[in-house]
């Protein structure tokens, strides 16, 4: 058997090394495990692989081979390159002439099966058994685009962290795709192992004496159109005066690393003002790693999946900032980003109002949160989730007034939902081109 896993960043791979250890791949004897790395920027050539960064060593003996996706497919980018239809038997060729595979049979384990590479890959190896893993809070929220039959058959589970424990991942549940949870102790021991080489850095960057002792998390949401570079500055520097508030004077900005050196400029010009200490870590090191590292008393962010594994893995106090104005802001109502954005907001304590410095309460919390995970996953993607509707319905009728900001009341009016508007519902059903639509659809029924 051959096992083919691809990663297409450290903290996938981190995701999935985790995931062999902890035994979910099955035993290692008989079994040959190649890593296909990929480079999915928008100019790889001036990326590091993940195979090259600092770290990956820790990874590297769970693999008998490592392959580059990128180099297979020069000059084809790994985003936007899936193969035709009748060449796939072509490229399944290919692929095991070029890494020595002969007729054996394959598994793959991959992410974000909805698109590429991880949908081109599933699609030449049209026979194989498919194993996605997660390693966000994405996998809490609806499949983004339709798989077809012959792919979502062979999806065997999803494997994901089990950043919010008891919250069932909705990610390829309208295929009957089994949720399995990577467990913490697995993922938190490999991050520590590639974060050694970080750490060591940390401490040459850090000051032994006084060490930050708030963190804080850029995400640059303006590179995916949520709001502008200008909102996205004042964003950090709210962040900033949230800590300042808190009482910490001496804080670590961890910005995204697309991110444009501006946002640091105005950031330290308001850490002047306030007095605050702030150190600003250009360097490629992973939340985790500062985390594990720095053992902060607060960490502040907008949405960022590192704000859940802080408070899940670590046990540090976390915060959120700027939420409302995403909701507010992101489109469509089907963007992925919705749920991980639902549930920081509706889980978390606001930086800039409320009291901080007290730990998540992870127990308990899915209790809370699913209805509400599963009213907006409903709304996003209602035609996956047909069963939900009867709960979604009566979940809203009792609850809307309190969670208004989470449903749009045009999304809403078009699903015929509470909370929707009955005269616009009224005069959809009765337009001429509605219908027309409805017509068409029931004599194609008969």
């Amino acid at each position: 058997m051959i096992q083919i896993f691809f990663s297409a960043t450290q903290y996938a791979a981190a995701t999935v090394t985790a995931a062999i250890r902890a035994g979910q791949f099955g035993p290692r004897e008989g079994v040959r495990r190649i890593l296909v790395v990929s480079n999915t920027a928008a100019i790889p050539e001036v990326g590091t692989p993940l195979d090259r960064m600092a770290g990956f060593e820790k990874l590297r003996p769970e693999f008998d081979e490592v392959r580059s996706w990128n180099e297979f497919i020069s000059p084809h980018h790994p985003a936007g390159w899936s193969p035709r239809g009748q060449d796939t038997l072509l490229w399944e060729k290919a692929v095991r002439l070029a890494w020595n595979l002969g007729d054996e049979p394959v598994e793959i384990a991959c992410e974000s099966i909805q698109a590429n590479p991880s949908r081109a890959v599933a699609d030449i190896f049209a026979d194989s058994p498919i194993h996605v893993y997660a390693d966000g809070l994405m996998s809490y929220g609806p499949t983004r685009n339709r798989i077809p039959h012959g792919m979502s058959s062979r999806i065997k589970r999803v494997l994901h962290l089990d950043l919010v424990p008891g919250l069932t991942p909705m990610l390829l549940a309208e295929y009957g795709v089994t949720p399995e949870a990577v467990p913490n102790d697995a993922i938190v021991d490999v991050l520590a192992q590639i974060g050694e080489s970080g750490a060591g850095l940390l401490a040459e960057r850090l000051p032994a004496d006084n060490p930050p002792t708030a963190v804080l998390l850029g995400q640059y949401l303006s590179a995916i159109d949520l709001i502008t570079q200008d909102e996205e500055e004042q964003l950090h520097i709210r962040m900033l005066r949230a800590a300042a508030r808190a009482g910490h004077q001496d804080v670590l900005f961890k910005p995204h690393p697309s991110a444009p050196a501006v946002f640091n400029e105005s950031l330290e010009a308001v850490a002047d003002e306030l007095g605050v200490r702030l150190t600003v870590l250009n360097e490629p090191v992973l939340a985790e790693t500062v985390f594990a590292f720095l053992k902060p008393k607060l960490v502040i962010g907008c949405f960022s999946t590192a704000l859940m594994t802080a408070a899940a893995f670590y046990g540090i106090p976390v915060a959120r900032v700027g939420t409302d104005l995403l909701l507010e802001r992101i489109t469509p109502y089907e963007n992925s980003n919705r749920i991980p954005l639902t549930i920081i907001d509706a889980a978390l304590p606001d930086a800039e109002h409320a009291e901080l410095g007290s730990q998540l309460e992870l127990a308990g919390m899915a209790e809370g949160l699913a209805p509400l995970v599963r009213s907006v996953g409903y709304c996003m993607q209602s035609r996956k989730h047909h069963a939900l509707r009867d709960e979604v319905t009566a979940w809203l009728a009792a609850n809307l007034a309190a969670h208004q900001g989470y449903f749009k009341r045009r999304r809403l009016t078009s699903l015929r939902l509470p909370g929707g508007s009955a005269v616009r519902a009224e005069a959809l059903r009765k337009h001429p081109a509605v219908r027309k639509a409805v017509r068409r659809l029931r004599q194609t029924a008969r």
